[in-house]
């Protein structure tokens, strides 16, 4: 059975930064894509992130370009993602996602696993 950890998530002041991270078991991750997504409270989830299973290919948010890194390590079986000029606006429960097909997808139609969540909370 799929299992996805996030970890890492927390309080943080407006333009700093914070790295989360997904734990994987169960699955095939090396070649799984894996995806961020996020919810803020009132509002629906909303991708973020997402890596192809090598790392060769990405896909990030307009919202988030050049302020989020996702990044992963097929060795430790997680993915990460680096958020930096962190706003208030970026707080939400952050989550992790996993899925077969070979495209850093921005659906989450198109996952298949999820985690539980992290919470991200950005202080103006």
């Amino acid at each position: 059975q799929v299992q996805l950890v996030e970890s890492g998530g927390g309080l943080v002041q407006a333009g700093g930064s914070l790295t989360i991270s997904c734990a994987a078991s169960g699955l095939a991750f090396s070649t799984s894509t894996m995806g961020w997504f996020r919810q803020a409270p009132g509002k629906e989830r909303e991708f973020v992130a997402a890596i192809r299973w090598n790392g060769g290919l990405t896909n990030y948010a307009d919202s988030v370009k050049g302020r989020f890194t996702i990044s992963r390590d097929n060795a430790k079986n997680t993915v990460y993602l680096r958020m930096n000029g962190l706003k208030p606006e970026d707080t939400a429960v952050y989550y992790c996602a996993s899925r077969r097909g070979n495209w850093p997808s921005g659906k989450d139609s198109d996952y298949d696993s999820w985690g539980q969540g992290t919470q991200v909370t950005v202080s103006s």
